[in-house]
């Protein structure tokens, strides 16, 4: 029994970069989580993200995503949908401010925070366009069978090819569910609503064109090994089945989770008190 539970939990591949930012993350909001009494749903919510994305690509479940087609698309939808949704839910942003030493705020993360490059940057991934964009582009690009075949032959590319799904969903669900007004905002809560239901119908078309597919159009899971011994073509439907319909419901929760952040403004009068200063007219005096 402990050799098998020793066999999970062991990193199929390991990566200090990977372990060193987890173990800061989480370092970071655990003392910030403190020091701000964050509310239990909301660490539940944290936690259970960070353990997806830890089972996802530090332990032997990274094998059998590197050998099985299916079990590559649970992977992915597990990064690049479900754990940046719960952590984005969770808005862990002052936790893990706080969770920084006070000097460290003061003379590193302010001044970052103004410099032109993090405010570039900020402008480029945090343009609601170019965040949807990236966000469905990522998808269906790490879909093309030629782009799939190299980042399975080589471990840079297929690192990239991970953080790039997590780091979009990351942004993309931050604008989603910010539950702010806009402005400060960067996008309209109507649109946040909305914006789930537009990312979700290429990834649908995608699913449904793998699924029904007659042919392998992944054979390099057969060159790296299957992990199963089930007809190729099966493994094939059930991972266009899990692009199709477990990302769907996930989006579509997402879709819920910005509806309510948009009924909780309207009830406290922030969305009609932006549009009557928007509509006042301009005095000029005589």
């Amino acid at each position: 029994m402990m050799a098998l539970l020793l066999k999970w939990i062991v990193p199929w591949e390991f990566s200090w970069v990977f372990l060193a930012s987890f173990l800061l993350a989480a370092v970071l909001y655990w003392r910030g989580s403190r020091e701000l009494a964050v509310g239990g749903g909301r660490r539940l919510a944290f936690w259970i993200g960070m353990a997806i994305i830890y089972l996802s690509l530090h332990t032997y479940l990274d094998y059998y995503a590197e050998h099985e087609f299916f079990m590559h698309r649970i992977q992915q939808v597990l990064l690049h949908h479900l754990a940046p949704l719960l952590i984005m839910a969770s808005y862990p942003g002052a936790a893990l401010r706080a969770g920084l030493p006070l000097k460290w705020r003061a003379r590193v993360l302010r001044p970052a925070a103004r410099s032109w490059p993090w405010r570039a940057l900020g402008g480029v991934f945090g343009n609601p366009a170019v965040a949807t964009f990236l966000f469905v582009a990522f998808i269906l690009v790490w879909l093309v069978p030629s782009m799939q075949t190299l980042a399975m032959l080589d471990w840079r590319i297929y690192r990239f090819m991970n953080w790039t799904m997590l780091g979009s969903g990351f942004v993309y669900w931050a604008l989603v569910l910010d539950h702010r007004p806009r402005p400060p905002g960067r996008m309209t809560p109507g649109l946040r609503v909305l914006s789930p239901a537009i990312t979700m119908t290429p990834q649908i078309l995608a699913g449904a064109i793998v699924t029904f597919s007659k042919t392998d159009l992944y054979p390099i899971f057969e060159i790296c090994g299957r992990a199963f011994t089930f007809n190729v073509l099966t493994g094939q439907l059930v991972g266009g089945v899990i692009m199709w319909v477990p990302a769907a419901i996930i989006e579509s929760i997402g879709a819920l989770f910005a509806l309510r952040q948009w009924l909780a403004l309207s009830r406290r009068g922030r969305i009609r008190r932006e549009h009557r200063v928007q509509q006042r007219p301009i005095v000029r005096n005589a």
